[in-house]
């Protein structure tokens, strides 16, 4: 993973006003429809109607505050019938430039719209890619067990083991629920604050409580709105006057934490770790995740979020996924790290990379996505910094970071996974037995 500078390439009107063709090049770059393409036309003739009415507005503002101190010496001079024409062309322009604002607004607000729409463009050294299969393997840790096809499931492990029962969830809930028990529901736990030690002891995170609900402007702030709302889960009715939302990950409050501030350099980074459940409506998916615990509607994460500037933004990149892969390590899991192609890099990255466990059951499966959001994020929340020295500069869009630290589910499914022993029971890594009481095997 080089470590070159970022360029600052994140959608800004300003860029798709001035460069429509390096927006163009990126959504193509990410298998973009026509649809999608044709927004960038629209936006340039927005952008252009737009400079048109402000020039067209401060003119006349310029010619009102000219005219207004001509009037007044007039009347001064006893030339009221010249005040008094005078005075008839103000209004005129007054009653122009009502006409402008009130234009302004709803080209305003369908650029705004049509921005909202947008993916972030794509960083330079993003390899291009057609699909997911096209990703990059960067490196690999560990010596995977198995063929990735016929192990023995987690379902299969939990269930003989009693600390999974997913026929119970469905009662409860439906399908793509589970419950855990036992032993089980310890490991959930012991997983969860194993990573928060660690992140927050070792690799120096503020801790983090934060609401499970937020307003439909702050999911908006990190991008899941409005592209995914069909993946969110709403609430029936508004609150405190809002649409609200079950979160789907921890990174939407986090992040959010700093909108609408201007923060100083000296501040930054910001790093912060969040455990919440996260909630998704996993809409569309269907196949060998429906039963488990890779794809459910409700799971438990560990949330990593970086607030920084631009100009270390990228080394913070690189010790974010090596945070990630110190949990991986120390829970004795192999792993793989991928950069991910154009076509499968997320709607708000601007370059990912994501960790791949090993299941001996399924092959390598995504269990953390490290982005870099560059200054996308910050703009739709808002969020700025000052530069050091430099009292008077203008604030700049922060950069925004995160990645799962881990997401907890999948983990518990790759330690049922890869420390199954010869005798059926479960081995618990070193590194987790403290949070364990002391346990060393489920099941033995």
């Amino acid at each position: 993973m080089d470590q070159g500078p970022p360029e600052s390439d994140m959608i800004d009107p300003n860029v798709v006003a001035q460069e429509p063709e390096r927006v163009r090049d990126s959504l193509r770059r990410r298998n973009a429809d026509e649809a999608t393409l044709s927004e960038v036309d629209r936006l340039v003739a927005l952008s252009e109607r737009r400079r048109a009415l402000v020039t067209e507005r401060d003119n006349l503002n310029a010619d009102r505050n000219r005219l207004s101190q001509q009037i007044g010496g007039l009347y001064k001079a006893g030339q009221r019938e010249e005040a008094d024409a005078l005075k008839v062309t103000v209004q005129a322009g007054n009653a122009r430039i009502a006409v402008i604002e009130e234009e302004l607004a709803t080209v305003d607000g369908e650029r705004d719209a049509a921005l909202m729409g947008l993916p972030n463009l794509l960083d330079a050294r993003v390899p291009d890619g057609r699909s997911e299969a096209d990703n990059v393997e960067v490196r690999r840790w560990g010596s995977p067990t198995g063929d990735g096809q016929t192990g023995e499931s987690h379902v299969e492990i939990g269930t003989r083991l009693g600390i999974l029962d997913l026929e119970r969830a469905t009662k409860l809930t439906g399908t793509r629920f589970w419950v855990l028990s036992g032993a089980g529901a310890r490991l959930e736990r012991a997983l969860i604050n194993f990573f928060l030690d660690l992140h927050v002891s070792q690799h120096g995170y503020t801790e983090v409580m934060v609401p499970y609900m937020v307003h439909r402007s702050v999911a908006e702030g990190t991008g899941q709105l409005p592209k995914f709302e069909k993946d969110m889960f709403r609430l029936a009715e508004p609150l405190n006057g809002q649409d609200v939302f079950l979160i789907p990950t921890a990174e939407v409050p986090v992040t959010n934490l700093h909108r609408e501030e201007i923060l100083e350099a000296d501040q930054l980074p910001l790093k912060y770790a969040a455990f919440t459940p996260c909630f998704r409506s996993e809409a569309g998916s269907a196949g060998r995740d429906v039963r488990g615990l890779i794809r459910v509607h409700q799971f438990h994460k560990v949330e990593l979020v970086w607030i920084t500037t631009p100009e270390d933004a990228d080394a913070c990149h690189q010790a974010l996924v090596g945070h990630a892969e110190k949990a991986l390590q120390l829970l004795e899991l192999p792993y793989r790290v991928m950069e991910l192609c154009a076509a499968d890099t997320s709607f708000g990255a601007a370059r990912c990379y994501d960790l791949e466990v090993w299941l001996p059951s399924q092959g390598y499966r995504e269990i953390s996505s490290c982005s870099h959001f560059g200054d996308f994020q910050a703009r739709r929340m808002q969020l700025r910094y000052r530069p050091a020295g430099e009292k008077k500069a203008k604030p700049r869009p922060a950069h925004t970071l995160n990645g799962s630290g881990l997401a907890v589910g999948r983990t518990l499914v790759a330690i049922l996974e890869n420390h199954l022993q010869p005798d059926g029971s479960v081995r618990i890594p070193a590194a987790l037995r403290p949070y364990m009481g002391g346990v060393e095997a489920i099941g033995a």
